[in-house]
């Protein structure tokens, strides 16, 4: 059965974020809080659990559109190709907020090396933050959503845990969760096209 780290108004707590890296180092899938709604992730650079992932969205890996959560702007530079002055200044503007950018990207590691567009985000959120700073790579994220459910996305966090503690190996809760997803952004051509509209705010675009 899967581990339940509780976390107490958004306290980080360094002893249970170390053993929740120990676990993504060792291939875990865990279930974690965000600025939006509540994720389920993985290790960017690791190949089994990036297959696990998919095995358990029931999505074939090679067609997974998995954003990446980096930790800061010096982190961008490994992933995604020069972007132009206006978009950088975009990205400062929202992030980190509850703002998914699709970027044009890097030469990547498999399984992702056919990929020419990668959605990063930076989480305003103080657990998902501190955790980025036991993390060597990006943590890779996707939604709890389900196309067969009646509400998008669970916000209570024991239905969440009751749902998925077979499939993980560790859940950070930190009370309930937002149901409005990340506002999704494709910068990968001239302009900005919303893909997405969600929490983050069109105003700042």
């Amino acid at each position: 059965m899967a581990e339940f780290f509780k976390f107490y108004n958004s306290s980080p707590n360094l002893k249970f974020l170390k053993k929740t890296a120990d676990i993504l180092e060792d291939g875990g899938l865990i279930i974690y809080p965000t600025d939006t709604v509540y994720a389920l992730g993985c290790l960017s650079n690791n190949k089994k659990a990036i297959q696990r992932l998919a095995d358990v969205k029931k999505i074939k890996l090679d067609k997974t559109s998995f954003s990446f959560f980096i930790k800061d702007f010096n982190d961008l530079s490994n992933y995604i190709k020069p972007i132009d002055n206006k978009a950088f200044k975009l990205l400062k503007r929202c992030l980190p907020g509850p703002y998914t950018f699709i970027l044009p990207c890097l030469k990547l590691q498999k399984p992702f090396e056919k990929r020419k567009s990668l959605g990063i985000r930076m989480a305003n959120h103080p657990i998902l933050e501190a955790l980025m700073s036991f993390l060597k790579v990006p943590l890779i994220t996707t939604s709890l959503h389900d196309q067969d459910e009646i509400l998008d996305y669970t916000t209570d966090p024991e239905l969440i845990f009751e749902r998925w503690q077979n499939k993980i190996d560790l859940m950070l809760e930190d009370g309930y969760g937002g149901n409005i997803p990340s506002t999704v952004i494709d910068l990968s051509y001239s302009y900005p096209a919303v893909i997405r509209e969600g929490k983050g705010s069109l105003d700042l675009l």
